[in-house]
């Protein structure tokens, strides 16, 4: 039975209404180390009593896995409860390795195919392109898009990882419901001109990476920690060498300030996204029903002005070292340009 206290919000001025956070399946496959496929669907189940409603996959993720989990964990529960946020597009070769982006009319309306199939549904209710194609107007791709918005399979239209820019030249083709996009403590580069924009054209913003891959955490990876190369975390800058070391110091300055006032460091960190706007939901990565409790513990944290200062002042953005992806992946983000 859904419970609804979690409080709602609407995804912009056009976009579905959903939980205050929502939830992010990407990890339940693998990305960020082993995942319990039960303790998964459980975690699904636990959003969902919640209020939560969206929960957000790609058909990329662990090449299908992700979907055909988040498929069998909703196969039981009406489709109005959930309310499904699925990138597509992302290139992935058979050793794993990122492999770019294809965002053609043919090809996403092919990878559509596959993705109903696999969630077992007759419609996606936000479809999103997961980068930019260099290669293919952004008309192009969300016309495309928009034709399956008129032929019944895709609810809404939503975007991932593009600038202020793209934002314009795809809201003059069709309502775009939200921007997916990183927004945490530790990635604060869309402050400057893209939420800006987003909020002129009343799109909303569905923030992941909240807790930086769990850096913003009372466990947070990689003090004496050794990642799996199958880890998203190997790989990150963040968590390397001397920038860990710097980044432990920030985490351990704003683990004081949700110690005093009684919350865990990630609830302060998502508490603090929360804060930023009503048109911002977090989108948290739980794998486990007892860190889904934890973030909703999130929604009863209040911070004020003097609050709001402190972490921020704990957390500057200037002192988090490295960049949130790796140095080519940096490239491939319009987001960054």
């Amino acid at each position: 039975m859904t419970n609804t206290q979690i409080a709602v919000a609407q995804l912009g001025s056009t976009g579905p209404t959903v939980g205050r956070i929502g939830l992010g399946a990407m990890g339940m496959s693998g990305s960020y180390g082993p995942a319990d496929s039960t303790e998964s669907t459980a975690t699904v189940h636990a959003a969902l009593d919640s209020g939560a409603r969206l929960v957000d996959t790609g058909d990329f993720y662990a090449m299908g896995h992700n979907e055909m989990l988040v498929g069998r964990a909703i196969a039981d529960r009406p489709r109005e409860e959930t309310i499904l946020s699925v990138k597509f597009g992302g290139m992935i070769g058979p050793d794993g390795t990122w492999q770019g982006f294809d965002g053609r009319p043919a090809a996403l309306r092919n990878f559509l195919s596959y993705s109903l199939r696999r969630l077992g549904v007759d419609h996606v209710d936000i479809y999103r392109p997961a980068r930019l194609d260099p290669a293919v107007p952004i008309e192009d791709t969300v016309g495309a898009i928009a034709e399956l918005v008129d032929a019944g399979y895709v609810r809404y239209i939503g975007l991932s990882e593009v600038g202020a820019e793209t934002l314009r030249r795809a809201a003059a083709v069709h309502p775009i419901a939200d921007l997916q996009i990183e927004y945490s403590l530790f990635s604060r580069g869309i402050e400057t001109a893209i939420l800006p924009v987003c909020r002129e054209l009343g799109i909303g913003i569905t923030a992941y990476g909240v807790l930086s891959r769990g850096l913003l955490s009372d466990t947070a990876p990689g003090r004496s920690t050794e990642f799996a190369q199958s880890d998203y975390r190997a790989h990150s800058p963040r968590f390397q060498g001397d920038n860990l070391a710097a980044n432990l110091e920030l985490v351990d300055a704003l683990a004081a300030l949700a110690q005093r006032k009684g919350v865990s460091t990630a609830q302060l960190a998502i508490a603090w996204v929360l804060s930023r706007g009503d048109d911002i939901v977090p989108v948290i990565g739980s794998r486990t029903r007892a860190r889904w409790s934890e973030a909703l513990g999130a929604l009863d944290v209040t911070l004020d002005d003097a609050d709001i200062a402190a972490v921020e002042a704990a957390v500057p953005a200037e002192g988090v070292a490295g960049s949130r992806y790796a140095q080519a992946q940096m490239k491939a983000l319009d987001s960054e340009r």
